[in-house]
């Protein structure tokens, strides 16, 4: 038993001695260069004839452009802006009107030229004239309505106010006016007209009785770049009515 355990003990001293080297070492070079390597985790295998890699650098952080600043729209005041509109009107060039004037027409012509004026140069207003003849006396009258049918209003509302001597005039250029009286004189149309108003006629007037010679003077008022075909269209019609500008 007692050899046993000395064997034992001899062969671990001897192991022991051989592992530390007291038997002498091994004639490799390289066998002791793993003891005195510096730093060995930092190598890095490549493959043959190939250059190692280049380090990577850390990626800098992308510089994001500003966005290009927006003009900013300016905003007017509710003024301003009632300003700038009056401004634009105004630079609106305005057309010049003109006014025509025929003298001294039966009512036939004066009424083929109304309607030419009426039916091609729709732009102009024609107002009409009666020039009464002396001697045709003077007259109450109540201007001519748009229609027939204004015309019998225009009697009912006398009636209610107790008028009941008159006449609408049926023809002429005084069709549908209301005729309130005739008289020699001016007085006497005055004083007719006086007594009307008294009972509530506001629209009555006085003016020369028209008469079968009496005249027509009408006038035609629109833009004056259409004055040159106005006159010419009227030249066709009546070759001998001169064309004269208002006074």
């Amino acid at each position: 038993m007692k050899a046993l355990v000395f064997l034992l003990v001899l062969g671990n001293l001897l192991f022991y001695a051989f592992g530390a080297g007291y038997f002498g070492r091994l004639d490799n070079p390289d066998a002791g260069r793993i003891e005195h390597q510096v730093s060995p985790e930092r190598m890095r295998i490549v493959s043959r004839g190939e250059a190692p890699a280049a380090p990577v650098k850390a990626s800098e952080p992308v510089k994001e452009e500003a966005p290009a600043p927006v003009p900013a729209v300016p905003v007017l005041p509710e003024a301003a802006k009632e300003e700038a509109s009056k401004e634009e009107v105004a630079k609106v060039v305005e057309v010049p009107s003109v006014c025509l004037a025929w003298d001294h027409l039966a009512v036939a012509d004066a009424d083929r030229l109304a309607g030419v004026v009426a039916t091609k140069f729709k732009d102009f207003k024609v107002t009409r004239r009666t020039i009464a003849a002396e001697g045709n006396g003077w007259w109450v009258y109540i201007q001519p309505q748009a229609s027939k049918a204004e015309a019998e209003k225009k009697g009912s509302e006398l009636r209610e106010l107790e008028i009941t001597d008159f006449f609408v005039v049926q023809e002429g250029v005084n069709r549908h006016a209301i005729s309130l009286g005739v008289f020699s004189s001016e007085k006497g149309a005055q004083d007719r007209l006086a007594e009307l108003k008294a009972k509530g006629v506001r629209s009555a007037r006085v003016a020369p009785r028209p008469g079968k010679d009496s005249t027509v003077k009408l006038l035609a008022t629109g833009p004056a770049t259409d004055k040159s075909a106005l006159i010419a269209a009227a030249g066709k019609v009546l070759p001998k009515a001169d064309a004269l500008l208002c006074k």
